[in-house]
């Protein structure tokens, strides 16, 4: 097994909860991660193990953008189920670029270094409901990044007008 394989099957567990998630309420959605994936836990601490050791093996976050390193692990291959979502691997510090999230995102945040926040938030689980827009930033340090994308969903730019 490839070490993306290996990430990839850590994460089925994660990707079944996040497909099945009604993304709308947002606040219900980050409460059901945060109890059944704890940032603490098992399966996270997995994930985070095996992000850095993409990451420092060159396979993870091989990309790079104004500052932000990153890298697609999944793409959105089939319309439902766990495999409709994309996941994207990033790691940064600063703002990364403005995106609305037409069918919704979910990130989970692992802290790299510093004392880092993720629009204001620790490392943990974040979810942004259908049709949000945001500056994704990273503040007083750096983090790992996975973003979960119903459909692969997500248009970069300025905040849509009302």
């Amino acid at each position: 097994m490839t070490p993306r394989e290996d990430l990839l099957a850590a994460l089925a567990p994660v990707l079944e909860l996040v497909a099945a998630l009604d993304l709308r309420d947002a606040a219900s959605a980050r409460a059901a991660l945060q109890a059944r994936f704890p940032v603490d836990g098992e399966v996270v601490g997995g994930l985070r193990a095996r992000f850095a050791a993409g990451r420092a093996a060159g396979w993870l976050c091989d990309k790079e953008n104004a500052g932000v390193r990153f890298s697609r692990v999944q793409k959105a291959v089939t319309p439902f189920g766990p495999q409709s979502l994309s996941v994207d691997a990033v790691h940064m510090s600063g703002p990364g670029p403005g995106h609305t999230h037409d069918n919704g995102e979910v990130d989970l945040c692992f802290g790299v270094d510093g004392d880092p926040r993720f629009d204001g938030a620790p490392a943990g689980w974040m979810v942004y409901p259908p049709g949000s827009w945001h500056v994704p930033t990273v503040s007083t340090g750096t983090m790992d990044i996975l973003y979960f994308l119903p459909g692969g969903a997500i248009r970069f730019g300025p905040a849509p007008t009302p």
